[in-house]
């Protein structure tokens, strides 16, 4: 079983609440709260309010080209497929979901309540197969083992880690046979195949549909009736129809809108960001001021709420909602100044460390210390001792207190 906060049942109850009792608004603003502290709540409660929602909510908009900074791109979206057309063009598949973690359950559920048809394959008696059990997928009828559902499937929709692509190709690849399409959420094991042995046969279609963001937000944007950004891309097209499918698989599996790009260029941005300002840059960052901040006598409540709470809590979903130009506009002249001042430095200072970054990426050194390190038999282990590390230290037990303190907390 999984363990579930206070927050995440406090969160189920009210979303159970206004499921009931609610319009479908409120319902659906009541999920999006639950989902991410309890995505499984989500997903088995209340899948009939998101077939309801994705039928029945107005569509205005569709494919065009806009311009980003003085480069045009053509951006699809959801209303270029809504589910009449997306039951045409499957009509003759079944998607044969491999693999159940956070994008695993998140596309298999959300496909499902598009109206396609939908199988699970999985290693039978894990975690994982007991948890698409109680998402309501049944053995021998929507669930089997690895290899039957890629026999089963048309589509091969790959949903394995990285490391686990490596690992179950040799037994997946018997099964991407002729006609088929293998599917994928990132690119790493067909551009790095030199190191994973993913290669593809010549004689099936090959397609990417990544979402930006987790699998449980992929769910609860679902689940409120919106969608995720998401990028599209071709590595074969035998059938003449792939980038027609795959920018209908990637509205199926809860895209809002969706760009084209090439596995290659997916991967490397995809493995910079994660790395660098959305995960990797920011962990660095927050703790070089923590500890600046500590070592000169400030609190660690004062230091974590100017660190990481005033951000993340104030002032990055201004930036997100905004823009930086805004934000700079928006704050008192001390900190406007102090800021447009202090840019440059950090820029210089950080610019070398992406450029190191973006390299490896490219090279496929990064990759393959990945693949290696992920691939020990000891990962678990290392890996929980590097997070109890973070977890124990004391910027983040600050902020635990912290954020207990936020409204929605009290």
């Amino acid at each position: 079983m999984h363990a579930v906060s206070a927050a995440a049942r406090a969160a189920s109850r009210r979303a159970v609440s206004a499921v009931a009792t609610s319009s479908p608004a409120r319902a659906f603003s009541a999920v999006a709260a639950a989902a991410p502290r309890c995505p499984r709540f989500a997903a088995q409660h209340v899948a009939p309010l998101a077939r309801a929602a994705v039928k029945t909510r107005p569509q205005s908009r569709g494919v065009k080209t806009l311009d980003f900074a003085g480069t045009k791109e053509t951006v699809w979206e959801r209303s270029d497929f809504p589910r009449e057309k997306l039951a045409e063009i499957f009509k003759n598949d079944t998607m044969a979901v491999i693999g159940y973690g956070t994008q695993g359950m998140a596309q298999s559920l959300n496909m499902r309540d598009n109206g396609l048809n939908v199988i699970v394959g999985l290693r039978k008696g894990g975690a994982s197969w007991k948890q698409a059990e109680a998402d309501g997928w049944v053995a021998g009828t929507t669930l089997f083992s690895i290899e039957e559902a890629a026999q089963r499937g048309t589509v091969i929709m790959n949903l394995l880690s990285d490391a686990g692509q490596k690992e179950a190709w040799p037994a997946l690849k018997p099964f991407v046979t002729k006609g088929k399409t293998l599917y994928f959420s990132h690119g790493f094991g067909v551009v790095f195949h030199k190191q994973t042995g993913i290669v593809p046969p010549a004689d099936v279609d090959v397609i990417l549909a990544a979402p930006k963001g987790s699998g449980a937000t992929v769910r609860s944007l679902f689940l409120e009736g919106r969608g995720i950004n998401s990028s599209v891309a071709i590595w074969q097209d035998v059938s003449g129809q792939a980038r027609e499918r795959a920018f209908a698989l990637g509205v199926a599996i809860g895209s809002g809108y969706l760009y084209e790009t090439t596995f290659e260029r997916e991967v490397h941005s995809d493995l910079t960001g994660e790395r660098g300002v959305l995960m990797g840059a920011i962990q660095g960052m927050f703790q070089a001021q923590y500890e600046v901040l500590r070592k000169n006598g400030h609190s660690p409540s004062e230091a974590f709420n100017e660190t990481v709470e005033e951000a993340t809590q104030s002032l990055y979903p201004l930036i997100g909602a905004k823009g930086m130009d805004w934000m700079y506009d928006n704050c008192s002249t001390t900190a406007r100044r102090g800021a447009l001042d202090w840019a440059p430095e950090f820029y210089s200072a950080t610019k070398p460390v992406f450029e190191r970054l973006y390299e490896a990426v490219a090279n496929g050194s990064e990759s393959q210390r990945s693949i290696d390190e992920n691939s020990k038999p000891d990962y678990r282990e290392r890996l929980e001792k590097e997070l109890k590390e973070i977890r124990e230290s004391e910027m983040w037990r600050a902020g635990v207190t912290v954020r207990s303190l936020r409204p929605e907390n009290q």
